[in-house]
């Protein structure tokens, strides 16, 4: 799909992430959607929501959904999938769009405005264990959690992409989000600091397939998982390793395909 104007103006991270690296993702979310019988009796909060693609997902089941992310840009293209626009007519969903505070989290006071959600989920960035207290006080008891990651590094193909990231952030330990092996225990453990309590966890196949290697490394990078890379060397080091490292999953008619396993755990409030 063409970008529209206003896209066009948006940082080109935040266009690659909604037009190459988004739908990746998207195995994962309707795993969870089935798995909750996600409908028009479920209001979805999606923390760290990105441009609003699981939302959309939601949303066309029919139920109400509420986003919020740190990163304006991201969420800017949130607003324009969700939010009614004169030319597109009434939509016959309930959607709401809003910016996360300094931690990373939903001002709670303007989250009580709405029905309580009755699904929680944190598909791409994990919060923090205090707003997800803070976000359990506004949903209410045996409210259920949904947080994801990686799965084992053995079962993620792009693992050696990722690694571009970690080692090239490492020499000026950089800060700022960088991907990291996640343990066994790790979700369920964030789970129960948050005062939460695991119930139950799944595991989804998500390949990462892109039409060609640019296209791979623009949405790689585009996670925001290389920023730290890239102020601790540049852009040009970043991209030419991470191009090297993605020349193993090239296939013959020049498409990159990689086979990875994500997981979610299930906490309840």
């Amino acid at each position: 799909m063409a970008p529209t104007l206003a896209q066009r103006h948006l940082p080109r991270p935040a266009r690659d992430w909604a037009e190459i690296q988004e739908r990746m993702l998207v195995p994962l979310y309707e795993a969870v959607y089935d798995r909750f019988e996600v409908g028009r009796h479920t209001h979805v909060l999606g923390l760290g929501c990105g441009s609003g693609l699981a939302l959309v997902m939601a949303a066309a089941r029919g139920a109400a959904v509420t986003g919020t992310d740190t990163d304006e840009a991201r969420l800017e293209l949130a607003r324009q999938r969700l939010l009614p626009e004169p030319q597109w007519g009434a939509r016959h969903w309930s959607a709401r769009v809003l910016p996360s505070g300094p931690d990373g989290g939903p001002d709670a006071a303007t989250l009580r405005e709405g029905p309580p959600p009755t699904l929680v989920t944190a598909f791409d960035t994990l919060p923090g264990p205090e707003v997800l207290a803070r976000v359990a006080e506004v949903t209410g008891r045996d409210t259920p959690v949904v947080l994801a990651g990686w799965g084992p590094v053995e079962r993620c193909a792009a693992a050696p992409a990722l690694r571009v990231a970690e080692r090239l952030a490492e020499p000026r330990r950089a800060t700022g989000r960088c991907w990291r092996p996640g343990g066994r225990d790790d979700l369920e453990d964030l789970a129960r600091r948050a005062g939460l309590r695991p119930d139950g966890s799944g595991r989804v196949a998500c390949p990462f397939g892109y039409a060609d290697l640019d296209s791979a490394v623009r949405g790689l990078i585009s996670t925001g998982l290389y920023d730290a890379a890239v102020r601790a060397t540049d852009a040009g080091q970043v991209t030419k390793e991470l191009t090297e490292a993605l020349r193993p999953y090239v296939r013959a008619d020049g498409t990159v395909w990689m086979q990875n396993l994500f997981r979610y755990v299930v906490a309840m409030t």
